[in-house]
């Protein structure tokens, strides 16, 4: 399952992206289930964010959701840190 996570917004308006491909990994299940709690909480459109606050876009095996700070769920940030740390 790949995993997408591009981050937008913010101070300075910089975008970040990274991906993680869960096929091999020995934590694939953990992964998966976190990425799916993620995208079953997220939004099909971008929600309102706050002023230089970070937009989300989790994309998992195809299916595309919106999210903002501060109204991640834990699943939301744990995912999103997480893809954003190890990811390509």
């Amino acid at each position: 399952m790949r995993i997408h996570v591009r981050r937008t917004g913010g101070f300075a308006g910089i975008e970040r992206g990274a991906e993680v491909d869960t096929s091999g990994r020995p934590d694939a299940r953990a992964w998966e289930a976190l990425a799916e709690q993620a995208v079953a909480d997220g939004h099909r459109s971008r929600p309102a964010g706050v002023p230089d606050g970070f937009s989300y876009e989790i994309t998992v095996g195809g299916r595309t959701v919106y999210a903002a700070d501060p109204r991640l769920t834990p699943e939301q940030r744990e995912l999103i840190s997480r893809v954003l740390k190890e990811g390509a």
